[in-house]
């Protein structure tokens, strides 16, 4: 494959893929036909595995422009291939955004109807003489098109494609589409729908019985009953149909589940504009980026993401964010600097309504409806991509699962040991050939476990159950394993460590340059007439929904604290203001009244917002601003900020207050209506009079201590990230106990490099704490590695401002800063989950908890995301909690580390299940017998299956362990354990297959009277032998198979309950009744049958009658096995990894994990943590120490 022909295509995304052309080749195809009739389908089942191999062996390479054949890979570290057609349309043009208003002509009769890409004979009907092809394919429900210009295929998104100006959208788009361009650009973006089908049982079927593991057990079963094995096959064919059924009723569940959640409402009738009067009502599916629809006063959910150019709208996004508190959005500016800017969905969010929202509310100005232009539609949207993000997760990089395959090989490589082992055995005793295919097929049957996929998977699907009973729910279950290896927890603050609302402690008031007293009273008559109060009650995107009072819980207690009212404007208030106003605010006791004439939303970047309102009475406008006092107190007149500001902000953000800063600006009587709407938000918001500060009590939720408590003994670290100031993060940090009381805090005050120095970090202690130079973590040794401890004496916190400029300009000292950095203050959302990546990048397992309002990109970032929503299913995040508060965090882990263990709890019992069977068998055919149809099932189905599918019902332990289960299946105790049980099996069959032979009474099973493992009932003995092959029909009952079978049985059982470990992480194993019901039943089965014979039984499951005292003999082998079997689990959980590193003469290797290894190197760093008041610049090595 020439590399010069390789084209990428979503270049730089997370879904980037390399995209390869192939045509069809006649004699490929006929060689692969032939090939397939030859190998009886086998090789079509093999390239249907091997995607990549099936494209290359019917088809020529060839460049992507005239490629019908596409292999597409992506370029992450899975490497993952994909096969896709490429199809083509007839189109009067090539790309959706051509004007072909001139060049189209349907026919007459047909306008009517929209062309669609779905439907090619419509097309054709309805194009014109002048229609070209456009090839495209289509790829996890986007479809990509053949770009002339770049030589690639490439996705067309929506209107954001072309760059529009803000502006732009105004002018052009006011007036909609014409149908002939809306008929067009279907052709491209298809259908407005988010197309979630459940698949028919047939197909799924279909699809699972082609699984690999289900397809090796289909041929397992076919090949046992070629051979006569019919009960057997049978009951393994009942077996099978009972677990692919379990398999599909969860796989249709989970797509029905997402079909209701996302086709509710998404098909509606909308109000379509059709030039600037005219309307039109059409069905949503119909709707194309371009369109204007228009919002109705009752509100509707949005069908698509549009961007409002008229208008405001309340907003409930609770299904995306899991936020529930409603949010305003406003129209999008239309002049100024803002308008001159290209339009983005997310700089541009506050003006954008997404698909899946709620319009609960609608505000129009006049008589002008409120509309917006549809900019994506379909899986485009925003709601589209996370449900794409469900339908195709990228696979889960979980260790076990890698090396559960790698098992898988391990065993396969023992089938063909087995396989030349049973070979060797047949010829010699001239077996005959078609026996021969048999003893080796049934030996590689044996060893290799078809049902392993579906009981690791049998743990995940308990745990989930469970989680749902508490009020967590999941949507994607493998990250269930993931959550049982967080090593670090990151948490938002506000709604999430804090209650969601907030007390107004006071207020606190400036003029002249100077701050008043505190004041806690607002509603006095005396404050009601100042511009302080005026700011209180009219800056903010509060809205009244059926006469209650909606949106952020802040906005409430500050506008309730003035006992205003909040009014939608009627047609005679309009009048009396002159100009249009969006709402009025109405003093108490007629003190004054207020009409909001333009809102400027609130930017989580710019860290404030604004109202432009004009007073009834007064002819001009005042303009109100609100946000963080570091950021309004730079907006205003020098000489109105008190000179005491920094040190009053710092008296109450060190108790944990959440503070606010308000200004105000008179704008010109001159300004009209129109030229204040004209103004870009930097014009708006220059020049303000400093109004004073507003204190908010931030309350701590009562479980956050109790749950950091519970993390932090579990040594899982935890930190928070919040948009909040950085000494009530700090403060908040102490309170819940995140930072000890004795531990000191480094404020890392970064700055950027201008003219005359480079970037620089100053390093501050917080409450002016000093701290020895030379203190650094203390690190201890343990078996799993390096250990932080819990005096490590000083944590780091910083700002998003400087957090950028350290990730930009010092990226070799980020990860010895995040190793200590606890606190993250002042963080956008996009800087969150920037934080979420760079702590991955130094290998921890990342957990991140929010309200999802402004975590959702932090959320689906983190390995387990955890939204705190009362939503049962939101695709904000992998995990939905309707629990209000972080307790539900400690649940998750329990329950993830309770699921990790019992996926290798699985893992072992499986290793070792295939492991004694593949020793019996192998042992029974160096005397030419083998196992019973009935012994088979009753060890497949009566002990081995049934303890898989019980194991895993064990619930978690009722706190979190000091440490963490192990991530490996090469984990020293993990190793020791499944190694020292298979030799440990392998030493008693072998001491019982041998033992037998020298007792006095033994004879060989040639000597037995004809027992065959076929159904040979109605044959006599004689003629069986001669119809029968010998090694088809072995002589089952035999002194050497009954022993084998009790030990084997008894190990069996034995290992089950060594296996299934209890604390640290599960409950004990004797609490799962349903699986020691089933212990009890099958040991007293067997000790029954061993001790006190019945005949009928003996008969069935074909034991051969011996001595009493060989029965002895063997219950004591049974008992001997046991003792040493949880000897050995009970020594290897101390000494496990030890005696394995002294049996390979293995060094203690320093940790593979990149922190742990940064904590054993900061241990000779004795520069760290800087000294207070030191400097560090980044274009010198060393600290610069200087006096501040």
């Amino acid at each position: 494959m020439k590399t010069q022909q390789v084209k990428l295509i979503n270049r730089g995304q997370e879904d980037e893929m390399e995209v390869w052309g192939y045509r069809p080749c006649l004699w490929k195809i006929i060689l692969v036909g032939l090939g397939a009739v030859c190998s009886g389908g086998l090789l079509l089942l093999v390239l249907y595995w091997l995607p990549e191999w099936g494209v290359k062996a019917t088809c020529t390479h060839t460049p992507l422009r005239g490629a019908s054949r596409l292999l597409l890979r992506t370029t992450d570290d899975f490497r993952l291939w994909f096969y896709a057609k490429v199809h083509e349309i007839l189109a009067p043009g090539k790309t959706p955004f051509d004007n072909v208003e001139s060049t189209a002509h349907f026919q007459d009769g047909d306008r009517h109807q929209s062309l669609r890409a779905d439907n090619e004979e419509q097309n054709r009907k309805l194009l014109c003489r002048d229609s070209v092809k456009v090839h495209y394919f289509t790829h996890h429900s986007v479809k990509y098109y053949w770009n002339e210009g770049t030589q690639n295929f490439e996705p067309y998104k929506g209107l954001e494609d072309t760059k529009v100006r803000c502006a732009d959208i105004h002018t052009t788009y006011s007036s909609g589409l014409t149908k002939t361009l809306q008929d067009y650009r279907a052709l491209f973006f298809g259908k407005n729908e988010i197309d979630v089908r459940v698949p028919s049982l047939f197909k799924l079927f279909v699809k699972e019985v082609l699984n690999l593991f289900y397809a090796f057990q289909i041929f397992a079963t076919v090949l046992w009953a070629s051979q006569g094995f019919y009960d057997y096959a049978v009951g393994m064919t009942l077996l099978f149909l009972f677990s692919i059924t379990f398999s599909l009723y969860i796989i249709r569940k989970q797509h029905v589940r997402l079909h209701n959640m996302v086709v509710e409402h998404s098909m509606v009738k909308v109000s379509l504009c059709r030039g600037k009067k005219e309307t039109e009502r059409v069905m949503s599916t119909e709707l194309v980026p371009g369109d204007v629809v228009t919002i109705p006063e009752k509100g509707m959910i949005m069908t698509c993401d549009g961007v409002l150019i008229c208008g405001a709208c309340t907003v409930n996004e609770s299904m995306l964010t899991g936020e529930s508190v409603p949010v305003t959005k406003t129209s999008l500016p239309s002049s100024g600097k803002e308008a001159d800017r290209i339009f983005d969905t997310e700089e541009h969010k506050r003006h954008t309504l997404f698909c899946g929202s709620h319009v609960i509310q609608t505000r129009n100005y006049a008589d002008e409806p409120v509309k917006v232009v549809v900019v994506r539609t379909g899986f485009s949207t925003v709601k589209g991509q996370l449900v794409r993000s469900i339908l195709y997760p990228k696979p889960t990089d979980f260790k076990i699962h890698r090396e559960a395959t790698r098992f898988l090989m391990c065993m396969v490589g023992l089938a063909v040991i087995g396989f030349i082992y049973t070979v060797i055995i047949d010829v010699i005793n001239q077996v005959p050939f078609q026996g021969i295919m048999f003893d080796a097929l049934n030996l590689v049957v044996v060893a290799v476990p078809p049902i392993l996929p579906v009981a690791l998977n049998a743990g995940l699907m308990t745990a989930q159950r469970r989680l749902k009973r508490v009020g967590i729910f999941c949507i994607s279950p493998q990250r269930l394993n993931i959550c049982g290896q967080l090593n670090l927890v990151c948490f938002d603050k506000t709604g999430t460590l804090t209650e969601d609302g907030l007390d107004l402690w006071g207020i606190q008031r400036a003029a002249d340059g100077t701050f008043s007293p505190p004041e806690t009273e607002v509603a006095t008559e005396s404050l009601m007439k100042t511009s302080f109060v005026a700011c209180m009650a009219t800056c903010h995107s509060l809205t009244t929904i059926d006469d209650k009072l909606c949106g952020d819980p802040l906005d409430v207690k500050v506008f309730s604290a003035t006992g205003s009212v909040l009014e939608e404007p009627t047609e005679e208030q309009t009048v009396l203001y002159i100009d249009k106003v969006a709402l009025i605010v109405r003093f108490p006791n007629q003190w004054g009244e207020f009409g909001v004439v333009r809102y400027i939303s609130f930017s989580s970047t710019l860290k404030r917002m604004s109202v432009v309102v004009k007073q009834l009475g007064q002819k001009h406008f005042d303009v109100y601003l609100k946000g963080a006092p570091e950021t309004v107190a730079n907006l205003c007149k020098p000489h109105t900020v008190p000179q005491t500001f920094t040190e009053t902000l710092e008296t109450y953000t060190r108790q944990g207050f959440r503070v606010i800063a308000l200004a105000h600006r008179r704008l010109e009587s001159k300004l009209s209506w129109q030229e204040v709407h004209n103004l870009s938000r930097e014009q708006t918001e220059t020049n303000m009079d400093f109004l004073g500060l507003i204190i908010m009590q931030n309350k701590i939720k009562e479980q956050t201590a109790g749950a950091l408590l519970d993390l932090r003994q579990a040594n899982i670290r935890t930190l928070m990230a919040t948009g909040d100031n950085m000494l009530t993060a700090i403060s908040v940090a102490r309170d819940c106990g995140m930072v000890q009381a004795h531990e000191k805090v480094i404020i890392a005050d970064a700055v950027p490099p201008n003219d005359e120095n480079p970037a620089s970090i100053t390093w501050r202690y917080s409450d002016n704490l000093d701290v020895n130079k030379n203190q650094t973590a203390g690190i201890s040794f343990s078996e799993e590695g390096v250990k932080e401890e819990e005096n490590l004496g000083y944590h780091f916190a910083v700002g998003g401002p400087a957090f950028a400029v350290i990730t930009e300009h010092f990226p070799e000292l980020v990860p010895k800063f995040l190793l200590r950095a606890t606190v993250f203050a002042r963080m956008t959302p996009d800087q969150k989950t920037q934080l979420v990546q760079v702590l991955q990048n130094i290998d921890y397992i990342v957990g991140m908890c929010g309200d999802g309002a402004n975590d959702c990109g932090a959320l689906k970032k983190a390995h387990s995301g955890i939204s705190l929503s009362e939503l049962e299913a939101s695709v904000a995040s992998p995990f939905t909690s309707s629990i209000p508060n972080i307790s539900c965090v400690p649940k998750l882990l329990r329950e993830g580390r309770a699921a990790l263990v019992t996926s290798f709890c699985v893992f072992k019992f499986m290793a070792l299940y295939s492991s004694i069977l593949y020793c019996s068998v192998s042992l029974l055919y160096w005397v030419l017998t083998n196992f019973g149809i009935f012994q088979y099932m009753f060890i497949d189905v009566g002990v081995s299956l049934f303890v898989v599918f019980t194991m895993s019902l064990n619930p978690a332990w009722k706190k979190l362990a000091p440490r963490s289960p192990p991530t490996s299946l090469i984990f020293g105790t993990v190793l020791f354990s499944v190694l020292s049980q298979i030799l440990n099996c392998l030493l008693f069959q072998f001491l019982a297959f041998f033992l037998v032979k020298q007792q006095s009474w033994y004879k060989s099973p040639q000597s037995f009277p004809f027992s065959s493992t076929s159904n040979v009932s109605s044959f006599n003995e004689t003629q069986a032998k001669q119809d029968f092959p010998r090694s088809m029909n072995y002589d089952v009952q035999s002194f050497e198979n009954t022993s084998i079978f009790y030990v084997s049985a008894f190990q069996y059982i034995a290992v089950a309950i060594v296996f299934c470990k209890g604390k640290p992480f599960r409950q004990p194993f004797y609490k799962n009744w349903l699986f020691m019901l089933g212990i009890c039943c099958q040991y007293t089965f067997l000790l029954l049958i061993l001790l006190y014979p019945i005949p009928a039984v003996d008969k069935v499951m074909q034991i051969a009658d011996i001595p009493y005292s060989w029965r002895v003999t063997l219950f004591v082998i049974v008992l001997a096995h046991a003792a040493v079997a949880f000897t050995l689990e009970m020594v290897n959980e101390h000494r496990g990894s030890a005696f394995l590193s002294w049996i390979f003469c293995c060094k203690k290797r320093p940790p593979q994990t990149k922190y742990k290894r940064l904590a054993l190197q900061l241990q000779e760093d004795t520069d760290w943590p800087p000294a207070p008041s030191t400097i560090t610049y980044a274009s010198t090595p060393h600290f610069i120490s200087v006096t501040l």
